[in-house]
């Protein structure tokens, strides 16, 4: 597959995806090469990725553990910390390999160490190839509220290999096809009626190329998300806030991101047939296909005041105002809609019912 330019940086696929890191690697001259990892990907990932380097290099691995209740400050302080200790000047560099929390995390970590470092992204889950390979958004969660702290910064170059998803369970590249399925809601009809047709997820490399297309060119436009990048949010006004309930609550299971996403996505739906003109059709396709992908989560009327009680801390707000993007049909979107909370309460008996 062909290779994704985005502004400064390229996103390289399967085996071009080693040419190219090894180009780079015997080019820039680093000091020395520090490696993140969580305990699942240090087990299922690194020695393949590091059978494909080519050279001598000063290795340092770096594990933190993985989920994510542990992508917060403390984690960054502690890989801060080790980076002190092993030395790490301006001139290392790091590799992320895992989900979008050692990406988001280990992005964030170089951005801010000695003022910015080289990383490299190597995305393994679904998610974070569709999601986090692209847009430079570095970050971590604040408690249970998610990305509130971090920076967007680019990496040198994300290597995508698909053959490491061969590692993941079926829950986890449906957290990922959520993204997925997003695009196509908010870009492609086509796309979105394609992807809905699939009867399993193997064997989905190109799929993959085409969201990541689809982001990417979203983010060429606008990078630092002032106005077309936010149609990337479809569904995560309400997705986040229901993640983060669930991050903290201690009588629920924790959702992953595809899961509460799913969930956004439906909500918002309903939001957009009340307010910008969604088709009741595309509505319940929607919802249809949403509840066909992902087991459908019971919310108490406490759970639902909770949950809206956490979009106040919503990173697109702006004077106070909750903004959301919707559907004006599938594959339309409509960014800086504000809804008012009896539609918000009533989305919610919509999923319900």
């Amino acid at each position: 597959m062909d290779s994704i330019t985005s502004a400064s940086y390229a996103v390289h696929f399967n085996e071009i995806a080693f040419l190219k890191v090894n180009e780079h690697l015997a080019k820039a001259n680093y000091s020395k090469v520090f490696i993140l990892v969580d305990e699942n990907t240090h087990t299922c990932c690194l020695a393949p990725f590091m059978a494909a380097i080519e050279g001598d290099y000063d290795f340092e691995i770096i594990e933190i553990e993985s989920g994510e209740v542990n992508k917060n400050i403390e984690t960054c302080t502690q890989v801060w910390e080790v980076l002190s200790e092993l030395d790490a000047d301006r001139k290392s560099v790091m590799i992320n390999i895992g989900g979008g929390v050692i990406t988001d995390l280990g992005g964030f970590v170089a951005s801010t160490f000695k003022r910015g470092i080289d990383f490299i992204n190597v995305p393994t889950t679904l998610l974070s190839m569709v999601d986090a390979s692209v847009g430079g958004k570095t970050g971590v969660d604040l408690g249970p509220l998610k990305n509130q702290v971090g920076v967007i910064n680019q990496p040198v170059m994300v290597l995508i290999v698909p053959n490491f998803l061969n590692t993941l369970d079926d829950i986890q590249m449906r957290s990922g096809f959520a993204e997925m399925l997003k695009h196509g809601l908010i870009k492609d009809e086509k796309y979105w009626n394609d992807l809905k047709k699939l009867s399993d997820l193997n064997n989905v490399d190109k799929l993959i190329h085409h969201s990541v297309t689809i982001k990417n060119e979203v983010v060429l436009i606008d990078p630092t998300e002032q106005n077309l990048r936010k149609i990337l949010n479809y569904g995560h006004t309400l997705g986040h806030a229901v993640e983060s309930y669930f991050l903290e609550s201690e009588s629920h299971e924790l959702l992953l991101h595809g899961e509460a996403i799913a969930v956004g996505m439906i909500l918002e739906g309903y939001l957009s047939y009340k307010l910008t003109d969604l088709p009741k059709s595309a509505l319940e396709d929607i919802k249809e296909t949403f509840l066909n992908c992902y087991p459908k989560v019971a919310f108490s009327d406490s759970d639902i005041e909770n949950i809206l009680k956490l979009l106040k801390f919503d990173k697109k707000n702006s004077h106070g105002n909750i903004n959301f993007v919707l559907l004006k049909s599938i594959g339309e979107p409509v960014i800086d809609v504000k809804v008012a909370n009896d539609l918000l309460t009533e989305a919610f008996s919509y999923y319900k019912e």
